[in-house]
């Protein structure tokens, strides 16, 4: 039956397996809420459209699924920008739809009005398109989730003009049948065999765009020593006792990576957030597989490319990993010894951090998927705290936003139900969307929020310290931040020591709705 676009395109996307919306809504966009109920899709109400942002951004991670957003013109596209540029750093599926404006370029003094909309949110997006009519907004729909099936996902950007929305319209077409998604046949190992068959010392490094549960045997199976990138942890377990961890960042994983015989890297960008340098520091050949050939063919030159995804090419190494003979050269000493060092290191860099991560490590259960921010805190965890599972651990890493963590933390509990999910965030951060916690208390979700409260911009300041600046500008006055949660309706606790630290995060996993967990360098 004919309703208005708006109607329409919320059935479309529960068609595409949509059951959540994250948004606000506003006098241009509304007509994207008239159907939004009736086609049985459920819509969080963020506090901020970067808070809707981020909760899709942290849905799209814990579920697999392309996080959807509602946003209106001007403010509220601006608004949700941060979010998208995030989630074009870490790949992440993402739609945004908002309305806009029928006319620009005759009328002016309109509300919401931009010069450029569409224009400036593909300035973060993959891409920004207008819908004309409903047929545009079909196909790009479509064209979205095609995309999100079948090629490096990345947030999208639909606009509608607000009479398009009111417009009565014919329904969606039904999706085109699962069967015919295909995401790649499986690719030519056989130049990757050759060079692992007279390697002595092979080494992977192993990124976010692996996904694959095969890659524990595989390494087993070859003899071959590994590093992952911080988006990669967890993809082998831990104790793999040649895994040298996510410390590419440590100066001396240079000196390791040349002593390798064979480096193969899959599914990782290597750019400057993965290490911190601009070289890997390799003297052997190089493979890479990765999806997108801009990262095929950046400067660390690879002899070997497969554009293949890191899951086919797993499962072809895999197929044909019996037929290696298993490499001798590397032992777990020196990997064990290696781990010390740099272990000792960022306990140097950032004191006092390490011990408290440690017993944090332990007071959550091993399936909790943690989001962080942009903090000391979750600088030193990514390090040192070994992952169980893989994409568990979900941070800001490319765009490097603050106030990540809290919402994101929310997309993904709603998208994980019963399952653990933990927040952790510094003081400065979490005052980027602290009001989302109201989400959280809203829908009951049972969620530690561990505030790593250092009264400053400790980072900064370091680093100014570095460049011999007089620190400036790097000190605020903190509200009491557990009687604020208190008045968004969390509970909260200050521990004081680590082992009541360990008492209030696991009965914050019991609770009916947020905790927030406020930590000083003081509690060791």
């Amino acid at each position: 039956m004919k309703r208005p676009l708006g109607a329409q395109i919320s059935h479309m996307l529960r068609d595409r397996g949509v059951d959540v919306i994250f948004g606000i809504p506003g006098v241009h966009n509304q007509e994207m809420y008239r159907g939004i109920e009736e086609a049985g899709i459920t819509h969080v109400l963020a506090r901020h459209e970067q808070g809707a942002g981020f909760m899709a951004d942290g849905y799209a991670r814990a579920s697999g699924k392309p996080g959807v957003a509602y946003v209106i013109t001007g403010p509220g596209l601006c608004n949700i920008m941060t979010p998208m540029g995030q989630a074009y750093s870490d790949s992440v599926p993402m739609l945004v739809l908002s309305s806009c404006l029928d006319d620009t370029q005759t009328r002016r003094g309109q509300l919401h009005q931009m010069k450029d909309q569409r224009a400036a949110a593909e300035t973060v997006a993959d891409w920004s398109c207008q819908a004309s009519d409903a047929q545009a907004a079909y196909g790009l729909i479509e064209r979205a989730f095609e995309e999100f099936a079948l090629s490096r996902p990345r947030p999208k950007h639909i606009q509608v003009p607000i009479a398009q929305l009111e417009t009565e319209a014919e329904p969606a077409p039904f999706p085109n049948q699962a069967a015919l998604r295909n995401k790649s046949l499986p690719p030519d190992v056989a130049p990757v065999l050759s060079l692992l068959n007279i390697a002595r010392r092979p080494l992977f490094i192993l990124g976010g765009g692996c996904r694959s549960n095969l890659w524990r045997q595989i390494l087993t199976q070859l003899g071959a020593a590994c590093f992952t990138t911080s988006a990669g942890r967890g993809l082998v377990g831990v104790g793999y006792p040649l895994d040298f961890g996510s410390m590419l960042t440590r100066p001396g994983s240079a000196e390791v990576i040349a002593s390798a015989d064979l480096v193969v890297v899959v599914g990782a960008e290597l750019g400057e957030v993965d290490m911190w340098r601009h070289d890997l520091g390799h003297s052997a050949q190089l493979v890479r597989i990765d999806l997108d050939p801009e990262v095929l063919s950046d400067r660390q030159r690879a002899t070997v490319k497969l554009q293949a995804d890191g899951e086919s090419f797993a499962q072809a190494l895999w197929h044909v990993a019996e037929e290696i003979k298993p490499a001798t050269g590397w032992s777990k000493d020196e990997v064990c010894a290696a781990r010390t060092r740099w272990r000792a290191e960022v306990d140097a860099v950032r004191p006092g951090i390490v011990p408290v991560a440690d017993a944090l490590r332990q007071a959550m259960p091993a399936e909790t998927m943690i989001y962080s921010d942009m903090t000391q805190f979750a600088y030193v965890s990514k390090e040192v705290w070994d992952m169980h599972y893989p994409y568990h651990w979900h941070h800001p890493t490319g765009f490097g936003t603050l106030g990540y963590a809290l919402p994101a933390g929310i997309g993904g509990a709603i998208a994980r139900r019963g399952k653990p999910t933990a927040v952790i965030a510094g003081d400065y951060g979490f005052q980027y969307t602290m009001q989302e916690l109201a989400v959280a208390v809203e829908l009951g979700v049972s969620l530690p929020v561990i505030l790593w409260d250092n009264g400053k911009l400790k980072e900064i300041e370091d680093s100014m310290v570095r460049g011999q600046i007089a620190p400036n500008a790097v000190t605020a006055r903190n509200p009491d931040f557990c009687k604020l949660a208190e008045a968004f309706g969390a509970l909260s606790t200050q521990p004081g020591t680590l082992a009541e630290m360990h008492d209030a995060v696991r009965m914050a996993f019991k609770a009916n709705g947020p905790t927030l967990i406020r930590v000083t360098p003081d509690i060791l």
